[in-house]
C-alpha cells in the first residue's frame, strides 16, 4: 500500500465519519420542519445542540486532507462545483446561526423565521451533498488539461437528483433514529415509525440509483469478483436489514450503531469500487483525475500523514468525551426558553 492509496483511505474514513455524524445532524434538522409544537422543535435543536460543531469539523478535516493530498481535484472540483458549494456554505451557515440566535428575542415571529432557516439549512446540504456525490461517480466534464468545462445546470442531471433524494432519505433515517434515542414518550415512538418510512424509502431509491449505476457506469462494478467488494456489500446489507427489527424493538442504541454502521458501509463500497479513480472525466477517461496524476509531491504525503496520525486521534477523543458527557434523553429545559433568553440577554 503506498502513500496515495494511504491517503484516498483517509478520505474515505474521514468523510465516512463525517456522514455518521453530521449526518443525522441533518436529517434532525430536516425532521424539525414537520415538528408539532414549539417545544418539540426546541427538542430537535436541543438534541444536537452540544455536538454540531463538532461534527462539522470532520468536514473541514476532509477538505483540507483533499487539498493538502490531493490538490489538482480540489481545485478542478471546486471550480466546477462552486455555485453549488456556495449554495451549500450558506445553507450551513444559516443552519449553525439559527441554533445561536433562535432564542435570543423572545418573540414568536423571531423564533419561526430562525426555526425555518434551521430546517431549510439542514434540507439543502442534505440533498446537495447526494447531488455532488452522484456528479462524480457519474463523471464530470475534465478537459487534458484538468480543467472544468461544464456549467452549474449540467450538475442537475436525473441522476444526481436520484443519488441526493437517496442521501435525503438517509440521513432522515438516520436523524430519526438517533433524535427518537434522545427524546422518550410520545414523540419518541413517532419518531420510530419516521425511521421505518425513511429507511424503506432509502432503501427504494438505492435500488434505482445502484440500477441505475450499473446502466451508467460499468466501471464501478468491475471489482465484484474480489472479496473486499463482497464483504462491503455484506456489511451494509446486514445493516440496512438490522436497522428496522432493532428499530421496532425499541432498540434505540443498536439502531443508532447499525444505522451507522450502514453508511461507513455504503460510503467505503462506493469508494472501494472507483478505487484508483477520484473524479472520472465524462469527455475522455483518459482525463480522469486520479489518487496519482493529482497528487502532492511524496514529501508532502509523508508530512500530512505524520500530522494526520497525530491530529486524528486528539479529534477522536475530543468526539467521544463530547457524546460521553452529554450521553442520555434531552429535555425541553435543555435549552432556553424565551423568558430564559431575555433574563439572559
Amino acid at each position: 500500500m503506498d502513500l496515495n492509496t494511504i491517503w484516498f483511505a483517509l478520505l474515505g474514513v474521514l468523510f465516512a465519519g463525517y456522514a455518521v455524524l453530521d449526518g443525522f445532524d441533518l436529517g434532525v434538522g430536516v425532521l424539525s420542519l414537520f415538528a408539532r409544537s414549539r417545544e418539540e422543535r426546541d427538542l430537535h435543536v436541543a438534541a444536537i445542540g452540544p455536538v454540531w460543531d463538532g461534527n462539522e469539523v470532520w468536514l473541514l478535516t476532509g477538505g483540507g486532507a483533499l487539498f493538502a493530498a490531493f490538490p489538482v481535484v480540489y481545485a478542478t472540483v471546486f471550480s466546477g462545483f462552486y455555485l453549488a458549494l456556495m449554495l451549500l456554505l450558506v445553507a450551513l451557515i444559516a443552519r449553525a446561526v439559527s441554533i445561536e440566535f433562535r432564542l435570543l428575542v423572545p418573540h414568536s415571529g423571531w423564533i419561526r423565521v430562525w426555526d425555518l432557516a434551521f430546517g431549510l439549512g439542514s434540507l439543502l446540504p442534505s440533498i446537495l451533498f447526494g447531488v455532488a456525490l452522484g456528479n462524480i461517480l457519474r463523471g464530470v466534464p475534465i478537459g487534458p488539461d484538468g480543467e472544468w468545462r461544464g456549467s452549474f445546470l449540467g450538475l442537475l442531471n436525473p441522476y444526481a437528483i436520484l443519488v441526493g433524494l437517496t442521501s435525503c432519505a438517509l440521513f432522515i433515517m438516520h436523524g430519526a433514529i438517533y433524535l427518537r434515542m434522545k427524546t422518550e414518550g410520545a414523540l419518541a415512538d413517532r419518531l420510530g415509525k419516521v425511521a421505518l418510512i425513511a429507511h424503506a424509502t432509502f432503501i427504494a431509491l438505492y435500488a434505482a440509483a445502484t440500477a441505475t449505476t450499473a446502466a451508467m457506469s460499468h466501471a464501478l462494478f468491475e471489482k465484484t469478483g474480489t472479496a473486499a467488494f463482497w464483504v462491503l456489500t455484506s456489511l451494509a446489507v446486514a445493516a440496512l436489514v438490522a436497522i428496522p427489527f432493532a428499530t421496532r424493538a425499541g432498540r434505540k442504541a443498536i439502531a443508532f450503531a447499525v444505522s451507522s454502521a450502514a453508511i461507513i458501509a455504503v460510503i467505503l463500497l462506493v469508494a472501494y469500487s472507483a478505487y484508483p479513480i477520484l473524479v472520472p472525466s465524462l469527455l475522455d477517461p483518459r482525463n480522469s483525475l486520479t489518487i496519482y496524476n493529482a497528487a502532492s509531491t511524496p514529501r508532502t504525503l509523508t508530512t500530512m500523514l505524520v500530522i494526520a496520525l497525530v491530529g486524528m486521534p486528539i479529534m477522536l477523543a475530543y468526539t467521544a468525551a463530547v457524546y460521553r458527557v452529554f450521553a442520555g434523553p434531552t429535555r425541553p429545559t435543555d435549552s432556553y426558553s424565551g423568558e430564559e433568553a431575555q433574563a439572559r440577554g
